[in-house]
């Protein structure tokens, strides 16, 4: 076996306990010279404190993830921070987050702002939902000032551009499905609320 860290050839595990030497081999690749088991130690001890990514128990009432963060105190949701088992409180009122939306009909984009997303781009003509930005108002003007050179006079429709493209797909980038984006915002905002 090679050099490890530390700066010594070890082909056997380091650790010393009750004046004996683990003598199981070191795993291939590791980087500490330790054994499965012990790395495994190793492991759970820095768990103790930066949670451990598992599957939930059950799914969280929330979000609907099935991921989850387990910490010493109990598990919580790795989409929304909701803490497992914790049932939303139905007398708080929904939570306000406000997206810019941008919808696509034929070759144009529309990009305009809501806080009931679902409710206003179903009012609306579309055949897909291309991405949410997190913002209101404002971002929607500085949108709508950024892409003016290919916006339909008179509309918040715009004709689509390479520009406008690579914007939408920088939006979409590691989260393809736009719906699931805003999920996440409206139950880490539940959460947040939940917590005041």
């Amino acid at each position: 076996m090679g050099e490890r860290a530390g700066g010594g050839d070890h082909s056997t595990c380091v650790v010393e306990a009750f004046g004996r030497r683990c003598e199981s081999d070191v795993s291939e690749g590791a980087p500490l010279p330790l054994c499965d088991a012990h790395l495994l130690v190793a492991h759970d001890w820095v768990a103790r404190a930066t949670g451990s990514t598992d599957l939930l128990p059950s799914p969280c009432r929330l979000c609907g993830s099935r991921l989850g963060v387990r910490y010493p105190s109990g598990w919580a949701c790795g989409v929304c921070e909701w803490r497992a088992g914790a049932v939303p409180d139905d007398e708080l009122p929904p939570p306000r987050v406000d997206v810019v939306y941008y919808v696509r009909f034929d070759d144009r984009v529309k990009i305009g702002t809501s806080s009931n997303p679902r409710a206003r781009i179903a009012a609306l003509p579309h055949h897909e939902v291309l991405a949410f930005e997190l913002g209101g108002r404002v971002l929607e003007r500085a949108r709508h000032a950024r892409f003016a050179a290919h916006r339909i006079p008179g509309t918040e429709w715009f004709e689509r551009s390479p520009e406008l493209d690579e914007h939408v797909a920088a939006l979409r980038e590691g989260a393809p499905d736009p719906w699931e984006r805003h999920a996440f915002w409206m139950s880490r905002a539940y959460a947040l609320q939940r917590s005041e």
